[in-house]
């Protein structure tokens, strides 16, 4: 079986109810909307919710899609960087009680909070702190690493660091992996178009993007985005919502539908997503294979508060899927 390894920010996900907004106003953060903090307020934000009912788990996009993979059945690792702190072995206890295989670099900087306030509407809010995460840098990255690994998916989130991403690339390709790469935020696209033209161009095999990072990129949209994106990489993926996603692969283009789910919180969809696709692909799925396996892991996890399915779920995929 295929081994697949991750890299992006290494960040702790904590989960707050709140029964009204007041919390919000008081901190100046819109409902609904995200804000980058620093660790003085990330410490005053935590004074004021240290009563309040919330829960851990490990967060971060790829992350969370290595998590998937884990829990698929393949053998999966993860780069990160985290601090010498009770939340960094939170993060490295979580992913090896998962079957992760961690390779974390730590810090004497806090280990990165996403701190998401969830209304009684299930609107989220977050106060993201990345602290460790955000100070990764290339001559921390190890090419040993890389050797023990069949694929890469890399963070678009990185894309920030271009000394950073721009290394990750050159060690994969230089060991052989496939590079798989999420676009992460159209805003990322926007402002870094040449550099991710470049790493579409010379190093990227298999992409993954939303509608609006798709038209950031290509300046269209649907199946016309998605033939533009398959110019550059020879396995282009391209998720529309409701409408489900294409996938593109070998010039064979393949539609790829949605199961019907009530959706309560769709954080982490896109990532699950993900998992099901390079689980699938990297072992010999084909992309209706992959596509059927994503859309059923991307469909169940919006029925649940958080980017991770519960054990039953789980039970429930494998019986359906590796019976």
């Amino acid at each position: 079986m295929k081994k697949i390894l991750g890299i992006g920010n290494a960040l702790v996900d904590i989960l707050v109810h709140i029964e009204n907004d007041n919390i919000l106003s008081q901190n100046q953060l819109d409902k609904g909307g995200m804000v980058m903090i620093d660790a003085d307020r990330k410490r005053q934000l935590h004074e004021q919710i240290g009563h309040m009912e919330q829960s851990c788990a490990t967060g971060g996009s790829t992350s969370n899609t290595i998590h998937g993979i884990a829990r698929l059945g393949a053998p999966a690792g993860y780069i990160g960087k985290i601090g010498r702190d009770p939340m960094g072995q939170f993060f490295r206890s979580e992913m090896e009680r998962f079957g992760v295989t961690p390779h974390l670099i730590e810090s004497d900087v806090d280990t990165g909070i996403a701190t998401t306030f969830i209304s009684t509407d299930a609107e989220r809010t977050f106060a993201t702190y990345l602290g460790a995460a955000a100070m990764m840098t290339p001559d921390e990255l190890d090419p040993a690493v890389f050797e023990q690994y069949d694929c890469i998916h890399v963070e678009g989130y990185l894309i920030f660091n271009h000394d950073l991403i721009l290394k990750i690339c050159q060690i994969a390709k230089e060991k052989g992996l496939q590079i798989s790469m999420d676009m992460a935020s159209y805003n990322i696209i926007e402002a870094n178009y040449d550099f991710v033209k470049m790493l579409l161009t010379d190093y990227v095999d298999i992409i993954f993007a939303n509608e609006e990072e798709a038209k950031a990129f290509t300046g269209k949209e649907g199946i016309d985005a998605l033939n533009v994106l398959s110019e550059y990489c020879p396995t282009a993926i391209v998720k529309v919502g409701k409408e489900g996603s294409f996938i593109k692969m070998d010039g064979k283009t393949t539609k790829v539908g949605v199961i019907p789910v009530k959706a309560v919180d769709t954080t982490g969809a896109g990532d699950i997503y993900a998992s099901g696709i390079l689980y699938g692909l990297m072992n010999g799925y084909t992309p209706e294979q992959a596509g059927e396996l994503a859309a059923y892991l991307a469909g169940h996890v919006i029925e649940y508060v958080g980017a991770k399915l519960p054990d039953n779920v789980w039970t429930a995929v494998h019986e359906k899927f590796f019976k």
